[in-house]
């Protein structure tokens, strides 16, 4: 894992945070970014889609996703995932026929890391990148474009199994099943671009910074290599244009991300699974279009940890990777 040491002294006192909201609201992009629950609260799905059903999750196979996506399109397999878990909404200004496809990290039984802001609330990894994927969807879907979702609640994106939990937590088991679910969801989607939003967490509170991963083993690397690249820049560059100077981590193999392996099968893979390549037995079906995974923040910063929980913060970091992705596709041709 790809760290800096913060070091905070007189030179590198930043704005509070109260003072982002002034910043964030100059900016005409985010007059389109509002958060409206993507499901309704008795759990069912979109108006434009078709509601959940209760049957047990298959395990599945590449027959599954030829007939899943020819039968719907927007509440994607619902036997496989849970109610707001991989739904596709439709642009709401115009239409680029684009597809993107947004992973908000962790969820439901698993918090992901877990730090405090300097006035000591507690962060919790999922429901920050929530989040940020929710004020990047609105943002996509009113430049033209169509966003498949991982999770619109605090959830998993398979819908668990017994053997995937043990209490309160996830089993290894549970957890590699949502890892494929949500590398699955784009396929099924027929998404044209992948990107992952995660935060950081480390030991030591103080290790910080912003770093995005890509995989370099995949026929399209280039391509990921230039969405990771674009991520950084933007998303970075949107942060310390108000002077908060969070370290740049820079681009990196996604062997570098994800730190240790939970068990013998993930160590030998040694790369993100939502990004990385099919491997017999335990990623069997790959996301099939270019991606990348950004961390821009360390939850476990306190200074960070207070970007990540204030809601200016959070719609910053949608503002820079929803910038990205139009760069990457280029302006609209429509």
């Amino acid at each position: 894992m790809t760290t800096a040491t913060r070091v905070m002294g007189p030179s590198r006192r930043r704005p509070a945070v109260s003072r982002w909201a002034l910043v964030v609201a100059s900016v005409g992009l985010l007059v389109a970014c509002t958060r409206s629950p993507a499901v309704s609260t008795n759990g069912a799905a979109p108006a434009f889609g078709t509601t959940p059903t209760t049957t047990t999750a298959p395990t599945p196979t590449t027959s599954t996703i030829a007939t899943t996506t020819t039968t719907t399109q927007f509440q994607i397999d619902p036997s496989y995932f849970v109610p707001g878990s991989c739904v596709t909404f439709a642009p709401t200004v115009g239409n680029r026929h684009t597809t993107v496809y947004l992973d908000a990290g962790h969820g439901g039984l698993d918090p992901g890391a877990v730090g405090t802001t300097e006035s000591g609330q507690p962060v919790h990894e999922a429901d920050q990148t929530l989040a940020v994927e929710l004020d990047t969807m609105a943002l996509l879907r009113a430049e033209g474009f169509q966003v498949t979702v991982s999770r619109t609640e605090d959830s998993t994106v398979v819908r668990l199994q017994p053997g995937d939990t043990s209490g309160p937590l996830l089993t290894e088991s549970g957890d590699h099943r949502d890892l494929l679910a949500r590398e699955l969801c784009p396929d099924l989607a027929h998404a044209d671009l992948l990107v992952g939003i995660y935060f950081n967490g480390s030991g030591s509170p103080l290790s910080a910074g912003c770093i995005t991963g890509y995989d370099a083993a995949r026929p399209f690397a280039a391509a990921n290599l230039r969405l990771a690249t674009l991520l950084q820049h933007d998303v970075l560059g949107l942060m310390n244009a108000q002077g908060w100077a969070i370290p740049d981590l820079g681009v990196a193999s996604d062997t570098a991300l994800g730190g240790s392996a939970p068990t013998p099968a993930a160590a030998a893979y040694d790369r993100l699974i939502l990004l990385g390549p099919a491997d017999p037995g335990y990623v069997p079906i790959p996301s099939e279009m270019p991606g990348a995974l950004i961390e821009p923040l360390y939850v476990t910063d306190p200074f960070e940890a207070n970007i990540a929980v204030s809601t200016s913060g959070q719609q910053l970091l949608a503002m820079g990777i929803a910038k990205a992705v139009e760069e990457y596709f280029g302006p609209s041709n429509g």
